[in-house]
């Protein structure tokens, strides 16, 4: 959940096997009757999604190389501009499979081992308060079972960073991911490595130094060269020290409250994206998403065996055949459709992107409201289960969408699934 981003040249061992995914082709008109009603079904439940109370949703669909886009709601509150089918939006969490995929390809490179400890490539980085980075593996800080406590729910940080004036004074305002580290580390583990699931922001700033340690490069700089020019997904930037939203974008709201009976809305459109950094600044399309993801369940991203260690679920984050593995979110529908993606929630907006296990149907949305996101798995059912689609999945994540937000802003703990609201708090 979250936002960031910018560096130098060069990346190479995996980078260039990926140039053949680009999907350059044009994409064709969908005029099967089938197709057609899912459409149907994706567009009431975006505008159910705009009905429960959030201003604007755009979204894709794209099954094989049919594309649909789609959209519901408002993207400026002030004009009454429409929201917009092409729209840019901070992806926050969705970040954090960008990450995981350059991380795996170290490995393949043999660059780092996902067995590796922290402590190994950041001496003295975890430690204190019953930290040990000695005992946590990198492969803990992807799955989440690390058990380091997620900094964005600390009182403090939220009150100055994320909370009513605390935003508004402060959120032009750069900050380093030790700032992150640091805070995380006054803070006791939630629990022993490897013995129990807790989604923590953490575990991906941790990440993304060890990156940038193994590469000598900043993780924008790595996550650009292997997987945004590679696949030309030329909407997707991690914007690092920058406050700016590219074109074209909707504006992005908040209540900037934990108060879920608060009414006063904020535009939080520019905000320094720093304050999110590599585990979720980065600014996406729904269609750059849906390629992405595309992509990567296609083996374009990564060898077999990297692949599969992403796919393989954390033991303590599964439930009911849905969980949590190296950033890749397993989810059962209604329809016993299984998809795997991920889910992003930050100050401003919701965002969701889902494809099935094969890569041959994608389906990317996003909210440019905070506050509400009861109804965005009825978008992930429609689209994918079409007319089957039910209310809810059989199994939900414990990240289900906006479980990532939940775990800072928490304005949305009647808005999430039951499943998430076992796990963030």
């Amino acid at each position: 959940m979250t936002a960031r981003g910018m560096a130098r040249t060069g990346a190479a061992g995996i980078a260039a096997a990926v140039a053949v995914a680009a999907f350059a082709a044009p994409v064709q008109a969908d005029t099967s009757t089938t197709e057609r009603q899912r459409h149907q079904a994706v567009q009431r439940a975006l505008d159910t999604v705009v009905t429960g109370g959030v201003p604007g949703v755009t979204a894709q669909t794209r099954d094989g190389r049919a594309v649909w886009n789609g959209a519901s709601g408002v993207g400026d509150l002030r004009t009454g501009k429409a929201r917009g089918k092409n729209d840019l939006f901070r992806v926050a969490s969705i970040t954090k499979t960008f990450v995981a995929t350059v991380m795996l390809q170290l490995e393949a490179e043999g660059r780092l081992s996902l067995d590796d400890t922290v402590e190994r490539h950041l001496p003295g980085a975890v430690t204190g308060n019953g930290n040990d980075g000695g005992e946590i593996t990198v492969r803990q800080l992807l799955n989440h079972s690390s058990g380091i406590y997620d900094y964005l729910q600390d009182p403090e940080y939220m009150k100055k960073y994320m909370l009513g004036d605390g935003f508004l004074k402060h959120r032009y305002d750069y900050r380093s991911p030790q700032v992150a580290v640091d805070v995380a580390m006054t803070h006791r583990p939630y629990f022993a490595p490897g013995t129990g699931f807790r989604y923590s922001n953490t575990n991906y700033v941790l990440a993304a130094l060890i990156m940038e340690k193994l590469t000598g490069n900043s993780y924008e700089h790595e996550v650009r060269e292997r997987i945004v020019k590679p696949l030309k997904l030329r909407h997707t930037t991690a914007p690092g020290d920058s406050s700016a939203m590219p074109k074209p974008s909707s504006r992005a709201y908040s209540k900037l409250t934990e108060d879920p009976a608060a009414t006063k809305i904020y535009d939080v459109t520019r905000q320094n994206a720093s304050q999110s950094w590599a585990e979720g600044d980065m600014i996406s399309s729904s269609n750059d998403l849906n390629r992405f993801y595309r992509a990567l369940l296609r083996g374009k991203l990564l060898p077999e065996k990297q692949l599969t260690a992403m796919k393989t679920l954390s033991p303590h984050s599964v439930e009911g055949g849905s969980g949590y593995g190296l950033a890749l979110e397993k989810m059962k529908l209604s329809c016993d459709v299984e998809v795997w993606g991920h889910t992003g929630g930050w100050i401003g907006s919701l965002s969701v992107a889902y494809s099935t296990e094969d890569g041959g149907r994608q389906l990317a949305f996003n909210t440019n409201g905070d506050w509400e996101g009861k109804d965005l798995l009825g978008v992930v059912e429609a689209g994918f289960c079409g007319a089957k689609a039910k209310a809810e999945p059989k199994a939900a994540p414990k990240t289900a969408p906006g479980a990532a937000l939940k775990t800072t802003l928490k304005t949305m703990p009647k808005a999430e699934t039951k499943a998430a609201a076992k796990t963030a708090s």
